[in-house]
């Protein structure tokens, strides 16, 4: 937020994209799971636009519905380096950057061409959320992977076994 002087973040967790397989954790748990690690950050917000029955499941559409809703807000799309580089198959690319700044998480292993978007430094982590939900599957601790309220309601819950 500082680096790009944004006054808010908005999450949105993806509905149930046709283009690649759904996410595990049901809807209700993964907005669950968001609340809690979210809880304490009054400049993060929870979109859950892309979770109602028939929501379209591609960026464009929703930065487009944001738009309509915030029209004066200039909007970023936070993404980390692996999905900026494929970001040239996404749905109507294109709009995406006419309809917000792209602002790239840098990521081991990836290269982001000058120019293409804001490049956001920071420390990589060393796990990603693939492995997160192996580790779960297979019991292991979660313990400063995710935020100690998740991981108790993933285990709780038992999610991704």
């Amino acid at each position: 937020m500082q680096s790009l002087g944004l006054e808010r973040v908005l999450w949105i967790p993806t509905g149930k994209p046709g283009y690649r397989k759904p996410p595990v954790a049901s809807a209700f748990d993964r907005v669950t799971m968001l609340a809690l690690a979210l809880k304490d950050e009054a400049d993060f917000e929870i979109d859950s636009r892309e979770l109602v029955p028939g929501a379209s499941p591609y960026t464009v559409d929703t930065l487009a519905l944001l738009h309509a809703d915030r029209p004066d807000d200039t909007f970023y799309l936070l993404l980390g380096a692996d999905q900026h580089a494929a970001f040239k198959r996404w749905h109507r690319p294109a709009e995406v950057k006419r309809l917000a700044r792209l602002a790239v998480f840098t990521r081991p292993g990836y290269q982001m061409p000058p120019g293409d978007a804001i490049d956001v430094r920071m420390e990589p982590m060393p796990i990603s959320g693939s492995d997160i939900r192996a580790r779960a599957a297979r019991g292991e601790s979660l313990d400063g992977l995710v935020p100690t309220p998740v991981a108790n309601y993933i285990t709780e819950n038992k999610l991704y076994r």
